[in-house]
């Protein structure tokens, strides 16, 4: 990490080409209004426009920016990982690429930093998206997160927020999980704060995300649940989970008892039953014992992700 280095702006992009002239414009008259050393990651997300082609222009004429190419498109958590491996200053601020968020709100977010805060999180309080396919969703999906997480926080979804360097270089994000990225960190002792800060309609193209990644994130919430509450003891999270179909096939296997009793042999139902019952306690078997397996995982060792393949062009759009 270099030292004097105060701040790592990153910002994932894909298919962004229209608006990359004006983000950067901004983000650079932004930061260099702080007053600090500063640097700005551009991460291309596998674009198959002329993002890459700007950003490489934009590099070769601005010694701050760095650039990060994916070979494909693996998404926006990927992405802000990629960043936060590469950044190299003592604060990190990451942001959306479609100018929406608006780079005037550094200093808003550095001053919170500045007093003591690990992690200071964005909240658009006067969004400016559509009410029914991201607005409505967005308000379900964190009322959702702050009761299974205990840590409650009105924007989530926000890109737009400011690490400590030595918070962000021990986390690492796969799937959707950027999302849950604050109230995690909280959860671990992290000093968070939620501030409010300017929100822009959307000037070129259209939204990447749309109603079908509700389930991606309710799934991914299930997982961070999971990583919160049960990492040390795997088996206990997924006893609980074996519960339910202990449950079904004790009332089932009450009903079969109770139908051959009743009815009789003749009258009762053989097979209905007795088969759900089998069933239901092959899944709370198969539960109970991947759970003794993910705590053999745990005590003995752990799964290694492979690292995301990428190339990192410097300032002079020089490849390394």
């Amino acid at each position: 990490m270099t030292p004097d280095l105060d701040l790592s702006i990153v910002v994932p992009l894909f298919n962004e080409e229209e608006s990359v002239d004006a983000l950067h414009a901004e983000v650079s008259a932004a930061a260099g209004g702080l007053g600090i050393v500063y640097e700005i990651l551009y991460v291309d997300d596998g674009s198959r426009d002329g993002t890459l082609a700007r950003l490489r222009a934009i590099a070769a004429r601005d010694p701050t920016v760095k650039v990060i190419r994916f070979r494909r498109n693996y998404g926006q958590t990927p992405a802000i990982q990629a960043g936060f491996d590469q950044a190299a200053g003592r604060v990190v601020i990451t942001m959306d690429g479609d100018l929406q968020n608006d780079p005037k709100d550094f200093a808003l977010l550095l001053a919170n930093v500045e007093e003591g805060y690990d992690v200071v999180s964005g909240w658009r309080r006067d969004r400016k998206d559509r009410m029914i396919s991201r607005r409505l969703p967005s308000l379900a999906a964190n009322w959702l997160i702050g009761r299974l997480t205990g840590t409650r926080i009105h924007d989530n979804g926000c890109t737009l927020k400011a690490y400590r360097s030595e918070v962000v270089k021990r986390t690492k994000l796969y799937a959707e999980m950027h999302r849950f990225l604050a109230p995690m960190m909280s959860l671990t002792g992290c000093r968070t704060r939620e501030v409010v800060v300017h929100h822009r309609s959307r000037q070129f193209g259209r939204s990447k995300y749309g109603m079908s990644r509700i389930w991606k994130v309710f799934l991914d919430l299930l997982t961070v649940k999971m990583l919160l509450g049960f990492i040390t003891r795997p088996a206990v999270w997924f006893a609980l989970l074996a519960l339910p179909f202990l449950g079904g096939a004790a009332l089932s296997g009450a009903a079969a008892a109770y139908s051959f009793v009743t009815l009789g042999p003749e009258r009762s139902y053989p097979l209905v039953f007795p088969s759900i019952t089998i069933l239901l306690l092959a899944a709370a078997v198969h539960l109970l014992l991947v759970g003794m397996f993910a705590e053999l995982v745990v005590k003995v060792g752990d799964f290694k992700e492979k690292e995301t393949i990428l190339h990192r062009i410097d300032s002079g759009g020089v490849p390394v």
